[in-house]
């Protein structure tokens, strides 16, 4: 079975995609970038304020799946510049302080004035 995540707490997604999908113990959550969840605009800013934002999307969408970051397995992390991998490690460790999962870092052209995209897949009920 698929089931479809949303969350009122992440941005409303701006194509053709959901913000994650369920799928028997796993759920997809879908590249998410530095949008404001209230409003749906562009919040840019440094690396950091950028990664902060878009795990923060992330956990909600997450939480909204019945997980938590915890129980992330694979991470896709997409850098505008590569040169910002410290900063946005930076803050990410700060997400997956312990037992960090799987991580791909891979450096590429981002649409518009962005620095990072994210996604992730989590295992349900991983118990950390």
């Amino acid at each position: 079975m698929k089931e479809v995540v949303l969350s009122d707490t992440a941005p409303t997604p701006l194509g053709v995609f959901s913000q994650g999908i369920k799928a028997n113990n796993f759920v997809f959550v879908s590249g998410q970038e530095c949008l404001d969840p209230g409003t749906n605009d562009w919040k840019l800013g440094t690396i950091e304020d950028e990664t902060q934002l878009t795990l923060s999307n992330i956990q909600n969408i997450l939480k909204a799946a019945g997980c938590a970051m915890s129980d992330v397995v694979k991470c896709n992390v997409y850098l505008a510049d590569i040169n910002d991998f410290d900063g946005m490690n930076s803050v990410y460790k700060q997400f997956f302080s312990e037992k960090p999962p799987a991580r791909t870092t891979i450096g590429c052209a981002l649409g518009g004035e962005i620095k990072v995209e994210i996604d992730v897949i989590a295992c349900v009920n991983s118990a950390g």
